[in-house]
């Protein structure tokens, strides 16, 4: 069973070992309180003169002079390789939303390891954000008011239905399947309404719409039931 560590009810900036951090930092100025490391991502936290809260992961990439800073209140070692240092980290934090910088970008299989985890993990509300993007899982209704024109791309992991309003081109009719139909470059034309059936639906936008994400995510309601006890 995995316990919850770090506990907050304002989002956490969660800090990988990848590409696009200090885009990622500076978009997330002042939207945070609490910052966690994956691992190496401590590394890089101190160097911009910034000790992590905590630090999680198998800890075999963190340096010995960054682990001994943090070492034994601030470090958790989680020794297990079935899971990622970022799906490590994502099932200890609780926290309304998490803000996860380094994971985009950089090395193909992180990349897709840390989207696989969103829908693996679909209670862990957590925006992931790149040097260009953010990426989110779509909660059940989620309601966001975008600019006519601002990109939406909806990505399926898996088989999926789901309803629109706002859209430029309406996704009702439209059974989402990742081998079969994706719904990537959508536009909004303004307040837009999304609907999904099931936790396995990727949202993509411009990095601009971080914190109007952000607030959608924070004031769309339920979200999926848990799939995991912590």
């Amino acid at each position: 069973m995995k316990t919850a560590i770090v506990h907050d009810l304002e989002p956490v900036l969660l800090v990988g070992g990848g590409k696009k951090r200090k885009t990622g930092l500076e978009a997330a100025s002042g939207l945070y309180r609490r910052v966690v490391a994956a691992d190496s991502g401590a590394d890089w936290l101190i160097a911009q003169g910034r000790e992590p809260d905590m630090v999680i992961g198998d800890l075999d990439s963190i340096s010995p002079e960054a682990l001994t800073l943090l070492w034994p209140d601030r470090a958790l070692r989680v020794n297990e390789q079935d899971s990622t240092d970022f799906e490590k980290c994502l099932t200890r934090i609780e926290t309304p939303l998490v803000l996860g910088i380094g994971f985009l970008g950089g090395r193909v299989d992180h990349e897709l390891a840390a989207l696989h985890a969103l829908a693996a993990y679909p209670e862990r509300r957590c925006v992931l954000i790149g040097g260009e993007d953010i990426v989110f899982l779509a909660p059940p209704h989620l309601r966001l008011q975008l600019e006519a024109g601002t990109r939406v791309s909806l990505f399926p992991l898996g088989p999926m239905g789901a309803q629109s309003e706002g859209l430029r081109w309406p996704v009702d009719e439209v059974r989402f399947d990742p081998l079969r139909q994706i719904g990537t470059s959508n536009e909004a034309l303004g307040l837009i309404e999304l609907s999904v059936d099931g936790p396995t639906m990727l949202v993509i936008l411009p990095l601009s719409e971080l914190k109007g994400a952000m607030a959608a995510l924070l004031d769309c309601g339920a979200g999926w039931p848990p799939q995991r006890t912590l």
